[in-house]
């Protein structure tokens, strides 16, 4: 994980793969796409935020209502203090951060606060979610923008995909190769991860960012590591386990956190509720049962 500038953890900037020709314009299909190919979406940064240390997204579950409190979406490793150990899960925690709120070209419209940090683990997924003070609703008379919505299918092999940096205002363009089981880096193990094709080269600062799948337009997981120097299993450089307990080292190759599972975590009002049938995500250790 690297974080940026900032910390003592350079945030796993996931990195994206080919960075789009000029900021704010999506990555455009091949010339000699076949013509049954699926047709790409625009992608741009509306929606996206820039942290102090990571990138960001407003996003909405799909039963998110208008008039429902925003949430904001990054990786756990990007929490303001210390990052959540192996096996630690933060719930409804009071917090004040801020968050600056771009236009579809990157432009500064302002600033959303959050209220608390409704969840943020590093076990299993590397997730934060925030709630903030405004409305989706009040954010769209204000600034004209629209949250982006999660995705509810597991991401697909092959799929072209754009990961969007609100805080290098960066989009970079790639594909899915395939999913680690598990992966490791330092104390922490995640599930079922994201692999990115190799010419995604990423670098840090883009940890948090929104990964939009071109042929939807709706976030299908969420930017947080990479292998940078080709060690096994260490800090910045994660490595996989298959099935049967095989480690395989991916040096330059990044990952990402699948989120089709949180919106069943989420009920009316944005309420996180850990007890919902179908969520997974994992709860802190006083509530498990």
């Amino acid at each position: 994980m690297n974080r940026p500038l900032v910390g003592t953890l350079a945030t796993a900037a996931l990195g994206a793969a080919t960075l789009l020709g000029t900021v704010g314009t999506a990555h455009a299909a091949p010339q000699d796409q076949h013509p049954t190919q699926k047709k790409t979406k625009a992608v741009d940064f509306a929606g996206s935020v820039a942290l102090s240390n990571c990138s960001g997204s407003v996003v909405r579950m799909p039963g998110s209502k208008a008039d429902d409190p925003a949430l904001v979406m990054s990786n756990g490793h990007c929490l303001e203090g210390d990052m959540p150990g192996a096996g630690e899960v933060v719930v409804d925690k009071p917090s004040s951060r801020s968050f600056t709120l771009l236009d579809k070209s990157a432009g500064k419209l302002g600033t959303i606060k959050a209220t608390k940090v409704a969840y943020a683990t590093m076990t299993d997924t590397d997730v934060s979610i925030y709630e903030t003070g405004s409305t989706y609703a009040e954010i769209e008379k204000k600034y004209q923008i629209k949250p982006l919505e999660l995705a509810t299918e597991h991401p697909a092999k092959d799929a072209k995909i754009s990961i969007v940096s609100g805080y290098w205002k960066k989009i970079y363009s790639c594909g899915i190769d395939g999913f680690a089981p598990t992966l490791k880096e330092g104390e922490w193990t995640w599930k079922d991860s994201v692999r990115y094709t190799p010419e995604c080269q990423i670098i840090g600062g883009t940890s948090g960012s929104p990964v939009v799948d071109t042929a939807t337009g709706k976030v299908t997981a969420v930017n947080n590591t990479s292998n940078e120097s080709g060690e096994e299993c260490t800090l910045n450089n994660p490595c996989e386990v298959d099935e049967n307990g095989k480690t395989t080292v991916r040096k330059g190759i990044g990952y990402a956190q699948e989120t089709y599972q949180i919106p069943k975590c989420f009920g009316d009002g944005n309420k996180l509720d850990l007890n919902a049938e179908g969520c997974v995500l994992p709860k802190p250790q006083a509530t498990r049962r």
